[in-house]
């Protein structure tokens, strides 16, 4: 007799699965709380322990790892000394299982003991066997896999090839539950092994190019945007990228009525205000002409007015906190203009992974930290010139660097990144800024070698400079400023972020 075993913790559609396996004549061995659910459908249903004639022992903790189970998943059915060895029992030839929720228990701040008595043992095993045989046994550990699996055995068309993916899907699924296993039990982050695992959620039409390839992925610790999409076309992989952007520029201002643009993965508008709109408006006029085609982001909700204003300017995406009905109503109108409602906290950031050849770099996230200000220059900034000042530096440390950001009045005026001189930076910063730069503070997320961007920083009328210092040349660089009467803050602390 066919057999098909099940054990899910998930029951979502088991019940329609196990009904439709049983029409098609397999037999239903089940354990436990599955067992006990199954039978209240009436489902012809033998327990494993009434099967195997080994009782369940050590509280739950050995239920299936019994020969009678493993020999009928594992016998190859084309091997005549297996099937000898197995003649007096029946085949096993399909496994339904689904584990302990892990990290679920592990999220919620669960207990020790809690979380370790859901470290699944046998449904590991019975996953890796069935997928070890899986020219003979299917394995499906996820209930979205149910309906085509009926369907294919209904109408015996079942395939190898459908067969191999449950079995990658399966090994998939046990590699993904052990790793984050390890890394309960490991103290540090970069333990020896690091195994990054994720979930695909979304094909993408293309990557980066139209002849890339591409998907998005979710980490079990959350979604990669936490946000709703309200409308519009489907979201591409550099709205992704570049919604990513807009989020690390605003976690920095997460208590502020802040706006950011973002344009090919950097901000060319950003500002706060006291209210949205004036935030809004700020921002578009720091860059106007970059604006175009780029996405907004913005740390509240969107009211009628404000979004009148920003449906004047062409953009692929408006991320907000939340919309009003109006609001919604009248962006909607742009029907591929990409609407999302979601958070502007970034939680679950905690690592930063680089991709190097075949390899790739682990390092902690690099959050921004101001308990070490120290003015060198005689002058001294004023509390507004400072309040100026620490707003570019919280800014500066998202451009890419080498990065310089001019600032005043809670609004970006100008920024130069990506450059491999930082003078370079200060001249385009400057050309971005023209005349605005003058009365502006400039921030520099790395040293200064040479005194030269301190000097022309003067000739564009900048007023204060804030910068990590470290440099063999700062006395110079301090001089400079103090001929220049620019007063100038070390943080003692860099933000690189190629």
């Amino acid at each position: 007799m066919q057999r098909a075993l099940i054990s899910v913790y998930n029951k979502n559609g088991i019940e329609e699965f196990a009904k439709e396996l049983n029409k098609l004549g397999y037999g239903l061995l089940s354990t436990g709380g599955t067992a006990k659910y199954l039978k209240s459908f009436d489902f012809p249903v033998i327990e494993v322990s009434e099967y195997t004639h080994f009782p369940e022992i050590l509280g739950g903790r050995v239920k299936t790892l019994h020969p009678i189970i493993f020999g009928g998943i594992l016998a190859q059915r084309d091997n005549p000394n297996h099937i000898q060895q197995i003649k007096n029992l029946d085949t096993i030839d399909i496994v339904v299982v689904n584990l302990y929720p892990f990290l679920e228990t592990l999220n919620r701040g669960a207990p020790i003991e809690e979380i370790i008595e859901m470290i699944d043992i046998g449904g590991v095993a019975l996953i890796r066997a069935a997928a070890k045989n899986y020219k003979d046994v299917l394995v499906l550990v996820d209930p979205d896999d149910y309906k085509k699996t009926i369907e294919l055995l209904r109408n015996n068309t079942m395939t190898l090839e459908y067969r191999k993916y449950l079995a990658a899907k399966a090994f998939q699924h046990t590699a993904s539950y052990d790793s984050h296993i390890a890394a309960y039990f490991s103290e540090d982050l970069f333990q020896e092994q690091f195994t990054l695992t994720g979930k695909r959620i979304q094909s993408l039409r293309y990557g980066e190019n139209p002849h890339q390839k591409a998907f998005l992925y979710k980490t079990e610790d959350g979604y990669p945007l936490d946000a709703e999409f309200l409308s519009g076309k489907e979201l591409s992989f550099n709205n992704i990228v570049d919604i990513d952007a807009a989020l690390r520029f605003l976690y920095d201002f997460i208590d502020e009525k802040a706006v950011v643009i973002i344009k090919h993965n950097q901000a060319c508008g950003f500002a706060v205000a006291d209210d949205l709109l004036t935030a809004y408006i700020k921002a578009y006029e720091g860059d106007k002409e970059s604006a175009f085609g780029g996405i907004v982001a913005i740390n509240g909700v969107v009211d009628e007015v404000l979004a009148r204003e920003i449906y004047k300017n062409f953009y692929e995406v408006v991320y907000a906190i939340d919309f009003s009905e109006k609001a919604l109503e009248i962006l909607q109108e742009k029907r591929n203009l990409r609407i999302l409602k979601g958070s502007t906290k970034r939680t679950n950031w905690n690592y930063n992974i680089k991709q190097v050849g075949a390899g790739f770099l682990l390092q902690t996230e690099d959050f921004l930290k101001l308990d070490n200000l120290d003015v060198v220059t005689k002058v001294k900034p004023d509390e507004k010139t400072m309040e100026d000042l620490i707003f570019a530096w919280k800014l500066c440390r998202n451009f890419k660097s080498n990065a310089i950001v001019f600032a005043k009045d809670g609004q970006l005026v100008g920024a130069g990144a990506g450059q491999s001189s930082r003078v370079m930076s200060v001249r385009i910063a400057g050309m971005r800024a023209q005349e605005r730069s003058v009365g502006a503070s400039l921030a520099s997320d790395g040293f200064f070698p040479f005194k030269d961007s301190v000097t022309l920083a003067g000739e564009y009328g900048i007023k204060a400079i804030i910068q990590p210092g470290g440099s063999r040349r700062d006395e110079e660089v301090i001089e400079e400023a103090d001929r220049l009467g620019i007063p100038m803050v070390f943080t003692h602390r860099r933000h690189f972020y190629h």
